[in-house]
């Protein structure tokens, strides 16, 4: 009898067994194959536009992922440096060989936590509530509540031209029977895929034709740990290069031959849009003469370059003639095909803000089984899963992130609110609170609720605590300490304007030209970087900031009006129609959810409030 059953060991279902078992309770992850745990099947990376500063939230919150990485770093790089703090992001190239290990390390060193190897058939349940899981062996497993962390696994087919086969990612097994068995238990079932690039073997490239990628020469860290286990000056190179108009005249020659584009006449399952194969690029992006690939290392202990850019469906034959009309890979080998994949998924709407299942009382879903994209996104949800699953065993109130507190929390209502047609993947875009929402303060947002639910330990948020302190501190000091006209002169090297009368640093901060530690020699402390980066960019962006902020209290307002849980819509007659639908599959807990729901007006939106204030 366990506590919690994670079923998948992916990225989500590392995170949601470690917070569960974290949390204290007894908990055991289901795996089709442990070698398989924290695996990469597509991109050798972690992070990138907006995934990073996920990944820092998931670290300050007393996820695993961020320290993993940390401990797996081939380059690492602050993406839009040149750009505003809202969309920097940390973005790495991991080993893909020891960032598994280390994972699977953490986790047979974890207690309360168990691994077997084995595929979960169908949930058990009991009045509509988990009881457990059926192997396929037979073999029964009780448990209080289960996550599904199951991948592209379910109902898996590989797709490379006119062929599909039964497999998962790597020719694994997938799962045959579960999917089956949920949409038996009333669960909308959707199918989507994606694709991968193919491997080239390194020593088979001629690098003379690329453009050198390296990672930044400052030290980096997903995790607020700081923690740094890699040398600056041995980062692996990367690479760009770009397509040719050779490359587009075999794809366009060859369309047909795609499994997506008439290889295969069943194909059902929808693409991700922000990920798209070669042949989409090609086909949508008629106007672009050409596109860029990044060649990106997978591991210091082989050979293995992977093809950003270039996933595919084409038959073999096709992608040796697409690989060498390359730059620098005229004369490459090709060491591992790609190929789509096609997988089953559930209707996200399905769930509730906890990723509870509204269907089955303590049944959580979290990752690409909810129609995500991405290790990040799924990592995210897998965190969120276990700690709810354990607060609910707790009897208590689960964890809700707001859209304006983290991107976990605008992922997750996207999710519930507005469901999915393609695989989903976070965008900077997607949040509209996005200064607020930065990779520099992950750990000032989130790392309380890190600390209420158990995840953060004691050392740690004294450390958290002693930070948010020397911030006050120095900001204080920004703000009580002024110069005068006295130091024009200085301030004339800075190429700023004179005073005509005295002014606080940090006023004098708020100018572009200005840079922070131009200020620090009129200090009566000496801070660290970290701190002062906090003081810079709340002065330099305080009324935007302060803009966000009456627009999140607007946003609260909305999301204080709840809505009971099984209102009547149809007692609504001024309704229309498309919202009415909307918002009885949607099911909304407050106004503001209903007022993000697609279809739903803002005069449908006066009349439900009207309506309930009534």
């Amino acid at each position: 009898m366990y506590d919690i059953i994670v079923v998948g060991g992916g990225h989500a279902g590392c995170e949601a067994a470690l917070a569960s078992a974290r949390c204290g309770h007894k908990t055991l992850l289901v795996t089709g194959n442990i070698s398989n745990i924290a695996d990469m099947p597509c991109n050798p990376s972690i992070g990138g536009s907006a995934k990073g500063i996920v990944v820092r939230e998931i670290d300050a919150l007393g996820g695993e992922m961020g320290k993993c990485a940390d401990k797996s770093l081939l380059q690492i790089k602050m993406l839009n440096r040149a750009k505003g703090p809202a969309v920097r992001s940390l973005r790495a190239q991991a080993d893909k060989i020891t960032y598994p290990k280390n994972m699977l390390k953490t986790l047979k060193n974890t207690e309360n936590l168990n691994i077997q190897e084995a595929f979960v058939k169908d949930i058990l349940t009991k009045d509509s509530k988990v009881s457990g899981v059926l192997l396929e062996d037979g073999t029964e497993i009780n448990s209080r509540a289960v996550i599904l962390t199951t991948g592209t696994y379910l109902n898996a087919d590989i797709m490379v031209g006119s062929t599909r086969h039964r497999e998962g990612p790597h020719g694994e097994k997938p799962s045959n029977y579960l999917s089956d068995n949920l949409a038996k238990k009333g669960f909308i079932i959707k199918r989507l895929k994606t694709g991968t690039p193919p491997r080239i073997q390194k020593s088979s490239i001629d690098f003379s034709k690329a453009k050198v990628e390296f990672g930044d020469s400052e030290e980096l860290t997903f995790s607020f740990d700081n923690k740094v286990f890699y040398d600056v000056k041995k980062q692996v190179p990367c690479h760009l290069i770009y397509t040719t108009p050779k490359t587009h005249e075999i794809i366009l020659n060859n369309l047909n031959k795609s499994s997506m584009y008439g290889g295969l006449d069943d194909i059902k399952g929808v693409g991700p849009r922000y990920c798209p194969s070669i042949e989409d690029k090609i086909v949508r992006f008629k106007d672009k003469e050409r596109h860029q690939l990044f060649l990106e290392p997978e591991s210091l202990f082989y050979d293995d370059i992977y093809l950003q850019g270039f996933s595919t469906s084409m038959p073999l034959d096709v992608q040796e003639e697409m690989v060498h009309s390359l730059p620098g890979l005229e004369k490459a080998k090709i060491l591992k095909y790609a190929y789509a994949i096609e997988y089953d998924a559930i209707d996200s709407r399905q769930l509730k803000f906890s990723l509870e299942t509204k269907i089955i009382e303590n049944l959580y879903t979290a990752g690409q089984i909810n129609g995500t994209s991405g290790y990040e996104e799924a990592a995210c949800q897998g965190l969120i899963a276990g700690i709810n699953a354990s607060l609910k065993l707790e009897g208590k109130e689960p964890l809700i992130l707001k859209r304006s507190e983290a991107y976990i929390g605008v992922l997750i209502d996207d999710l519930i609110t507005k469901g999915i047609r393609d695989p989903y993947r976070l965008l900077t875009s997607r949040a509209e609170y996005r200064l607020l929402l930065r990779s520099d303060n992950a750990d000032l947002r989130l790392t309380d609720y890190g600390y209420k639910v158990g995840l953060i330990s004691e050392e740690r948020y004294n450390r958290f605590n002693n930070k948010k302190m020397l911030i006050e501190k120095c900001m204080d000091e920004f703000k009580t300490i002024r110069i005068t006209p006295k130091e024009n002169e200085y301030l004339t090297t800075l190429n700023t304007e004179s005073l005509s009368a005295g002014v606080s640093l940090y006023d004098l901060l708020k100018r572009p030209e200005i840079e922070v530690t131009n200020l620090t020699k009129y200090l009566n402390n000496e801070y660290d970087k970290e701190i002062l980066e906090q003081i810079s960019l709340e002065a330099k962006y305080e009324g935007y900031i302060k803009k966000s902020m009456v627009e999140v209290k607007k946003m609260e307002k909305a999301e204080n009006t709840r809505i009971p849980e099984n209102f009547d819509y149809d007692a609504l007659h001024n309704l229309a129609s498309e919202a009415k639908q909307k918002l009885k599959e949607v099911r909304p807990d407050t106004i503001g959810q209903a007022q993000r729901i697609s279809g739903v007006n803002p005069a449908d939106i006066s009349i439900l409030t009207m309506y309930l204030k009534g």
